[in-house]
């Protein structure tokens, strides 16, 4: 007697979509140890914590999902209570893989710094594949005292697969507050063929991967002269006030923008580079 099979085909809103939540604080102890004070994972993030070097609280974010597709969803939410010093990473680079029109991967980020605190946000590589699709958004919010200092690293295709952007969507904002004033306000927003945008002379001149960085520190100031010296080419960096540091760099690939990057971590963050930068 023949066996009919049906299949049912799952429409693209139906298709199983990632989400994650991170929830990290962390609270200064006795001494200069600064010890974890309230921990939440849920779906596909986890976090862990390497071995703390000088009493820090370091973070290793994990996304079990392997990546970013359109309608998932992640949220990161880092709090340094007031002395607390915290760094955040992540175990590898961050890939976002192509999407529908009508479905978009979301990433946010809320980070605040308490009186004193120190956070580091240091993420490794955002890797956009061809017909990726992301909306992110970081806000920090600082205490006049606290120090924070950010990295976020782009890289548009894969140069060793011969792969281009020549589909794909991308809007990409920072906004951060001290005193609940604004000191610092960027977006970048990229739509359809990427790589023609980036082939622009006032955009990116053909570079294929970006990273921006931004210290506020009371000795950002102090930190202009030695930081040019180790700026490539295509690069470049400002005070936006006394206590404001911002770095623009551009690189032909993912491996150019790293060997820049790194001597820059190193003297930022006076040679605290997360571990997995080092790898």
């Amino acid at each position: 007697m023949p066996v009919n099979f049906q299949f049912a085909i799952a429409s693209p809103h139906q298709l199983q979509r990632a989400r994650g939540q991170l929830n990290i604080s962390a609270q200064r102890a006795s001494g200069d140890v600064t010890r974890l004070r309230d921990l939440r994972q849920q779906g596909s993030y986890r976090a862990i914590f390497p071995r703390p070097i000088g009493g820090n609280v370091e973070a290793v974010i994990i996304n079990t999902a392997g990546g970013v597709t359109g309608g998932d969803r992640f949220s990161t939410n880092v709090i340094a209570h007031d002395a607390a010093h915290v760094s955040i990473t992540t175990q590898a680079a961050e890939r976002v893989y192509r999407a529908t029109a009508s479905a978009t991967g979301t990433m946010k980020t809320t980070l605040c710094a308490e009186q004193s605190a120190q956070l580091y946000w240091l993420p490794q590589e955002t890797i956009l594949f061809d017909g990726a699709r992301l909306r992110r958004s970081m806000d920090v919010d600082l205490h006049p005292t606290a120090k924070f200092l950010m990295v976020e690293p782009l890289v548009f295709g894969r140069e060793a697969s011969g792969e281009t952007l020549h589909l794909g969507a991308l809007d990409d904002r920072v906004t951060i507050t001290r005193d609940g004033q604004p000191i610092y306000l960027d977006r970048i927003k990229l739509h359809g063929d990427i790589a023609v945008s980036l082939a622009g002379t006032a955009v990116a001149n053909g570079a294929r991967a970006v990273a921006n960085i931004v210290l506020v520190d009371p000795s950002a100031q102090t930190l202009l002269d030695g930081l040019r010296d180790l700026l490539p080419p295509n690069a470049g960096a400002s005070l936006l006030s006394d206590t404001v540091l911002v770095v623009r760099i551009l690189a032909d690939d993912s491996y150019a923008l790293r060997c820049a990057l790194f001597p820059i971590l190193t003297l930022l963050t006076n040679n605290a580079v997360p571990k997995n930068w080092r790898l």
